[in-house]
């Protein structure tokens, strides 16, 4: 395939693909990873109070079953970035696919307690790959003037997972006559919960047949020509290919395959890293994934029947998709760093109103009419403005922060530093809550307050730049 008929964009004005339709098929397709993502983080939202009821364990025990999987998800953030470098994104979406699908035929049908956490692991291993290779390879693939919007299709894609996890639990709670454990076709309501991720498991192995691999990487094994034909579908005819073929490969000239010392600087690792993994912790440190995990049980826990905590827990996530959509309307208008301060006020307000509420918890375990209103309403507040912000301008930023030298193993590391502090939100949150529910979210109160000055400090702006311009 020749390129050297094809006229040049002009000086200053940005790329519009021809076949932007495509182009959306191709980052949709990519995010159904992301989709998984949220679909396996929040279905065991569901299965909680089951899973406490049929083995018999306590909190911290239980805590940890829930968690086991944030270990496989940082294993496998921590290992994507190398395996995509040497075998392609493409492939590694599929080895992904058929971990996400042994993992919910295994969690559907557990033997023991131990088993149910095994297969938590090779769930949480596909999520950790999932989590790093949507957002790269959408950032490789999508034009500069749409990647900011076409990037926010991975939150979208874990939203969407999340309310569709909600409603089927709560739709199988009902068939059930909503005990998590009553009987439909011979298992436990929870297994159906935890079984039922093999139908979009194996949509995205199929979708990942349907589209084509990053230009980068064919460059990076010298499919020039692909890398043209790819490149020309996403960026659109009117693309000089030859050019932006030779920027891609200027820019890998000045760099070599990104091993773990190239992440370390003067002080552990490069100011940059530093900054991806910060982004990383503070999203996680403000417990949003308690909202998701945890919310059925948080909702029984001051009185609320299951089938309305059910319900709640699908409402959020309604609100969350809701948040979604105002961050990528916003997310290449007014950039990322205003939506990231916006989010962390807004997240600070309504987990103090939450932590306020949850401590007029009374000794029978309910909230007073009033509280318990504030604390309904604040729980959807504070997932709005999680959305609207945070949720969807880190995985942005992690794709498009890192120079090109470092990306995929910087993605890596921040990723895996997610799953980390996911981990110690997830595991201590149970016992927290024992101990003092309404501080627990004093705590988390303070970092939504702390992400603001780190922002300010630390966060460079990444809206409109060309990855090649990342340094």
């Amino acid at each position: 395939m020749t390129s050297t008929a094809q006229p040049t964009v002009p000086e200053g004005r940005k790329a519009h693909p021809d076949h932007l339709g495509h182009v959306i098929f191709i980052t949709a397709a990519a995010a159904m990873g992301g989709f998984l993502f949220g679909y396996d983080s929040s279905v065991i939202n569901g299965a909680v109070e089951a899973i406490r009821s049929r083995y018999d364990v306590g909190s911290a025990i239980l805590a940890q079953v829930i968690a086991i999987a944030l270990i496989g998800c940082a294993i496998g953030a921590a290992t994507a970035g190398r395996i995509a470098d040497r075998i392609g994104r493409i492939r590694v979406m599929q080895i992904a696919s058929v971990l996400f699908t042994i993992s919910a035929v295994g969690s559907a049908l557990p033997f023991a307690l131990w088993d149910l956490a095994f297969w938590r692991i090779v769930g949480g291993f596909a999520i950790g790959m999932a989590s790093v290779i949507g957002p790269a390879y959408i950032a490789e693939v999508s034009p500069s003037a749409y990647r900011g919007r076409l990037g926010s299709f991975q939150q979208a894609a874990i939203v969407v997972g999340i309310a569709i996890s909600q409603l089927v639990n709560w739709g199988i709670l009902n068939l059930a006559d909503g005990q998590q454990r009553g009987k439909i076709g011979g298992l436990e309501a929870w297994q159906w919960m935890l079984g039922v991720m093999v139908v979009p498991a194996v949509l995205y192995g199929l979708l990942s047949f349907a589209i084509p691999e990053s230009p980068r990487f064919l460059i990076s094994v010298e499919k020039v020509d692909r890398a043209k034909e790819v490149l020309s579908e996403v960026e659109g005819h009117s693309v000089n290919l030859d050019k932006r073929v030779a920027e891609i490969q200027d820019a890998m000239r000045r760099e070599h395959k990104p091993r773990f010392k190239d992440l370390l600087g003067k002080v552990g690792f490069l100011p940059i890293v530093w900054v991806g993994i910060g982004l990383s912790v503070f999203q996680q440190l403000v417990g949003i994934n308690v909202a998701f995990y945890y919310s059925s049980a948080l909702w029984q826990s001051v009185g609320i029947d299951p089938s309305s905590s059910f319900f709640y827990s699908f409402t959020t996530s309604i609100i969350n998709i809701i948040g979604t959509v105002i961050a990528m309307i916003f997310v290449d208008r007014i950039g990322r760093r205003p939506l990231a301060l916006i989010g962390s006020a807004g997240m600070a307000l309504a987990l103090a109103l939450e932590a306020w509420a949850f401590s007029a918890k009374t000794a029978a375990g309910t909230l007073p009419a009033t509280e318990g209103t504030v604390a309904l309403i604040a729980a959807h507040v504070f997932v709005l403005f999680f959305a609207l912000s945070w949720g969807v301008v880190v995985w942005v930023f992690l794709g498009e922060m890192f120079p090109n030298r470092i990306r995929a193993a910087a993605l890596g590391v921040a990723a895996s530093a997610q799953w980390i502090a996911n981990w110690a939100i997830t595991a201590s949150f149970p016992s927290l809550s024992d101990w003092n529910l309404s501080g627990t979210y004093v705590i988390y109160t303070f970092f939504a307050l702390l992400s603001i000055p780190f922002v300010l400090k630390f966060v460079k702006e990444t809206k409109g730049k060309a990855l090649e311009e990342m340094g």
